[in-house]
């Protein structure tokens, strides 16, 4: 009895011993490699900040360029209501001509023009008109620009209205004053950095991988490994122990950029951030031993993982919202591991969700990660019968 106990330990040491030195050939072999390793830092540093602080889709100081025929007060007053942090005045012109010409040259995104006797219609009661040219090159921008153009004439019209009619201001009124959760100001510099970063680390949980097992094809390395007492086990383990370890670094390194300079809040746990962050990588580095099974070169690797990640961040509901899709599409979102860990993110830092929230999302992540994992465990032993 003595003498079996002494051996399964003995059997256990050497099989430890084993997953060590693998994991340690892992992480050497990706160290070696200085370009994706340079490439590496990039994307999780310099990318991700750039993507960041970069301007997003909201409207900020749009170029306007006025044409007021009518130099009234009542025109001033709604000039001046065209300004910062949505629009920015660059000047008047005389001509309309001249506002069609600026739209055409990219020099103003918004020309307003004030027809003449304006005061005097508004003073008699009678329609008075003003017309917004948008130049719609950037479509959300130029909708987000006639939108509050718009909003700005109806307030100014219904400021003038209650001002003549004392009576408006005692009728029923609906007053618009809703409240943002989570993100009051709209920073999307709070938004896009934790979007960029999780596409970053999907991408390397499935290049990472496969890129591994591929050099190891080119090289022939992989054919030492079938003969050597390694089990499949102890080959395709320490692979994911080490793209784990340093997809986490860069994770690291990426929050201790980002967060003190774009100045992203994070009101939930980090370690629980990164306990789920570990077990996505696990999770979608099974798509990695996939494309690394499949792949005969580092060429067919690139090809293999970009027919993977599109598709996945199409589907994630990352840059449109899932809710204005169609159910069947919906429905197979739910098969895709981003989804779950992009709103695991969200939820932990600007909402400062726990478990006792996100768990329905941890465990879709889970389901989908121990059969995604084990798809691609059985593809690897495959190679080796």
């Amino acid at each position: 009895m003595n003498d079996r106990s002494e051996n399964r330990w003995f059997e256990t040491a050497a099989w430890l011993r084993g997953m060590r030195v693998m994991t340690y050939k892992e992480l050497v072999q990706l160290v070696r490699d200085v370009p994706l390793l340079l490439f590496m830092i990039y994307t999780f540093t310099i990318n991700v900040y750039m993507n960041g602080s970069s301007g997003g889709i909201e409207l900020e100081r749009a170029p306007t360029v006025i044409h007021n025929d009518d130099h009234s007060s009542a025109s001033r007053e709604l000039v001046h209501r065209f300004r910062a942090p949505y629009f920015h005045l660059v000047g008047e012109i005389d001509r309309p001509e001249e506002g069609l010409e600026m739209l055409d040259a990219g020099q103003a995104m918004v020309v307003l023009d004030i027809p003449p006797n304006f005061e005097r219609s508004i003073l008699e009661g009678s329609e008075a008109n003003i017309q917004v040219q948008v130049d719609a090159t950037m479509t959300m921008q130029s909708f987000l620009a006639a939108s509050y153009a718009n909003q700005i004439a109806m307030e100014y019209a219904f400021e003038l209205v209650s001002e003549d009619l004392p009576v408006a201001t005692t009728l029923p009124q609906i007053e618009d004053d809703h409240r943002v959760w989570f993100n009051p100001n709209d920073n999307h510099q709070w938004f896009n950095p934790l979007t960029e970063l999780a596409n970053v680390i999907t991408i390397f949980c499935i290049l990472l991988p496969a890129a591994a097992m591929a050099r190891e094809k080119e090289r022939g390395t992989i054919e030492q490994l079938m003969v050597s007492p390694l089990t499949p086990t102890q080959i395709l383990a320490p692979k994911i122990i080490a793209m784990t370890i340093v997809i986490l670094i860069g994770t690291a390194l990426s929050l201790s950029l980002i967060m003190p300079t774009l100045q992203i809040p994070m009101r939930g746990s980090m370690v629980l951030f990164f306990v789920v962050t570990a077990f996505y990588v696990i999770t979608m580095t099974g798509f990695g031993i996939l494309a690394g099974t499949i792949a005969r070169n580092m060429g067919q690797v690139g090809m293999l993982a970009m027919l993977i990640l599109l598709p996945m961040i199409i589907m994630s509901g990352i840059f449109t919202p899932l809710e204005g899709k169609p159910a069947w599409f919906n429905g197979l979102s739910a098969l895709v591991p981003l989804k779950y860990y992009f709103e695991i993110t969200l939820g932990i830092f600007l909402k400062g969700a726990g478990l006792n929230v996100l768990w329905p999302q941890v465990l879709g992540l889970s389901l989908l990660g121990v059969g995604i994992l084990g798809l691609g465990r059985r593809m690897f032993r495959q190679q080796f019968e």
